[in-house]
């Protein structure tokens, strides 16, 4: 009887966060299980594998494999080949731009670039959103009102006008666009939608518990609001590294990004050579940061649908 009761008291005394850091690991792994009934968002998942794979390589090819005059994204060349650009060889498997740098060189530097861009902005908007929405939901009231109207201008805004815009008075690097474009996003449509679920969680028994308790606003906010807000934010975070992967394409081509080598820089230097229509000989040149650009977009909004399906349990097919 005394070993159950020391048992018992052990159990009693364990550490909050180990408990949490067990209940996390049970959620996870059961979350997981319903993932994987979705193909769709397996195969987006194995695509972000494959570009997770690519990003790695370039440096490693670069320190080992690779000559860095030669195939430097920027400011290689090979001095062998007489015109560029050249089709694919075997030396250069994609061929080579008119510049007479390598297209998979740029192509595997370009997937580092957008990859780091699009998970930078998603972990903004969801910082943004999270936030806003958990405060106009907890205080409402005038908080509420400003965010929301707030929300509701934003929403109006063509984003990619007003990064336009925007660059005739930042200079965009690769961190200020990321920075910019979460914050866009963030206090747009997605706070809404938090905010939403925010109020539904603000009127759970175990938030009214902690307030009785004599919990902080503070301490019922972050504690049991925002954590309880992390899954629908993280959907969201899948679609908005789309949008950020597609708004850095679209800023290089028209050469507002001060950027080393991207996807969007890529299909400008090949439209400013004039080889944009000049025949299927010189696809090498735009398709396969074109078909880059596409893949990755379409990769996380599958991963989106999915989590989708298994964050909102209406959603779910049986």
């Amino acid at each position: 009887m005394a070993e159950i009761t020391k048992s018992q008291l052990s159990g009693l005394t364990e550490p909050i966060w180990r408990i949490r850091l067990r209940l996390l690991r049970r959620s996870f792994i059961e979350n997981w299980r319903l993932f994987r009934e979705y193909p769709i968002g397996m195969i987006g998942l194995g695509i972000i594998a494959v570009f997770g794979l690519m990003a790695v390589a370039h440096p490693i090819l670069m320190e080992y494999v690779w000559e860095p005059r030669v195939y430097d994204p920027v400011i290689g060349y090979d001095i062998s080949i007489l015109a560029h650009p050249s089709q694919p060889s075997s030396t250069h498997i994609l061929g080579t731009d008119p510049l007479g740098r390598d297209v998979l060189s740029q192509l595997l530097y370009g997937t580092r670039f957008g990859f780091s861009l699009g998970i930078s902005a998603a972990l903004v908007s969801v910082i943004v959103s999270t936030s806003i929405g958990a405060l106009s939901a907890y205080y409402g009231g005038i908080v509420d009102v400003f965010f929301m109207r707030l929300a509701d201008v934003v929403i109006m805004l063509p984003f990619i006008a007003i990064l336009i815009v925007l660059s005739a008075l930042i200079e965009f690097n690769g961190l200020s666009l990321a920075l910019v474009y979460g914050i866009l996003v963030g206090f747009g449509g997605q706070t809404i939608v938090i905010k939403s679920q925010a109020l539904s969680i603000k009127v759970k028994p175990y938030i009214e518990a902690a307030r009785a308790a004599g919990g902080s606003d503070g301490h019922i906010i972050f504690t049991h609001l925002i954590p309880n807000l992390m899954p629908l934010s993280f959907l969201y975070m899948m679609f908005t590294v789309t949008g950020a992967v597609f708004a850095e394409a679209a800023l290089s081509f028209f050469g507002l990004l001060n950027i080393r080598m991207s996807w969007g820089i890529m299909i400008n230097t090949a439209q400013a050579a004039g080889y944009l229509l000049a025949g299927p000989e010189y696809l090498h040149l735009m398709l396969p940061a074109g078909l880059a650009i596409t893949m990755l977009c379409s990769s996380f909004y599958m991963v989106g649908r999915a989590l989708d399906e298994v964050v909102n349990p209406r959603l779910r097919q049986r």
